[in-house]
């Protein structure tokens, strides 16, 4: 069943739920008629029993989505568990990945209810391993907490001020070309448009570069890293207007250049750095934390057997002559 599939299901399930929910008594009239007068016993008809009270239609906040042997699971533990997905799926609507996560929640119950069954936690290497996650993971909280409270929306947008001033502004070109295969063809085109010919349209018939060919040879706005060296050079030695006089000889064939304009290139939108600077500034927030940390503690170190190390030899001072070695006993004196 596909991922559509599956959800429409759920949707339609959920509905069917609401509609069942529906209370009776919700379809009684406001203002029920005046009680009838009694009647002798024989003729009362048989007690009901009492309608339930009207369920409020306010959607539960964590409701829940599944009983396994009686422990109930509720959306917040799937919405937890999305979190531990790879990230093309923490960023999903949680109804896409619902039905996944649902079962995968199902059987860590059962997994986990067996294992305490089976007194898996009163093992040794059980508490060890234990003991490290909840480590790893009050570390991952921790540190998470203390980047969203450090990298801030503020520090982002003054870096990114920083990161403006520091980068020099760089020229772009917006150029046409039209490549073909041999250098005696490009000498015909050029030929050809001295005398007045469309560069536009024989870029579109002649070029072999189809792409920019059905866009009359236009490649648009780049800088000069963004081309081959021989190309580029050719490109941004030209004048708004100008044609190249001789073909250009690249690896992909021969180019003849035409100079639309040329800019200095407008910086970069906040939007397109703010992910970049955020890594950046999270970065520089893990070491600070780190080293203020360290630089507050008493840490010592030992070798792999337990051991303390050997400390490091001290340098002699220049110009110490070197400790004689001495000289082996001879025998028999």
């Amino acid at each position: 069943m596909s991922r559509c599939l599956r959800f429409l299901r759920v949707v339609i399930l959920c509905g069917a739920v609401a509609a069942i929910g529906v209370p009776a008594g919700a379809q009684q009239p406001a203002n029920p008629p005046p009680a009838a007068k009694p009647q002798a016993p024989a003729a009362q008809p048989a007690q009901q029993p009492p309608k339930p009270p009207a369920q409020a239609t306010t959607p539960v906040k964590d409701p829940v989505v599944a009983v396994v042997n009686g422990q109930q699971v509720r959306l917040s533990e799937l919405e937890v568990a999305q979190q531990a997905l790879p990230p093309q799926y923490r960023n999903m609507p949680i109804q896409a990945v619902f039905p996944a996560l649902l079962d995968r929640i199902i059987d860590s119950k059962l997994v986990v209810a067996d294992g305490r069954k089976n007194k898996v936690t009163d093992d040794a290497a059980f508490k060890k391993r234990m003991a490290f996650v909840e480590d790893q993971v009050l570390q991952d909280f921790w540190l998470q907490r203390e980047i969203a409270k450090r990298v801030t929306p503020e520090k982002m947008q003054q870096r990114y001020q920083e990161r403006l001033k520091s980068t020099p502004a760089e020229e772009e070109v917006r150029a046409r070309h039209i490549l073909v295969a041999t250098e005696d063809e490009a000498k015909a085109l050029i030929a050809e448009l001295k005398k007045g010919g469309a560069f536009d349209k024989l870029a579109k018939e002649k070029s072999t570069d189809k792409a920019s060919g059905a866009e009359g040879g236009d490649l648009g706005w780049f800088k000069k890293s963004d081309m081959v060296k021989e190309f580029a050079d050719a490109a941004f030695a030209l004048k708004k207007g100008e044609l190249t006089e001789i073909p250009i000889k690249t690896q992909f064939g021969y180019h003849m250049i035409l100079l639309d304009d040329r800019r200095q290139a407008p910086p970069p939108a906040f939007e397109e750095m703010a992910e970049p600077l955020k890594e950046e500034l999270a970065r520089e927030t893990v070491t600070a934390l780190l080293d203020q940390l360290r630089s507050a503690a008493k840490i010592e170190k030992f070798t792999m057997d337990g051991s303390k190390p050997e400390p490091p030899a001290t340098p002699a001072a220049p110009g110490t002559p070197a400790r004689p070695t001495p000289a082996p006993a001879t025998p028999g004196k």
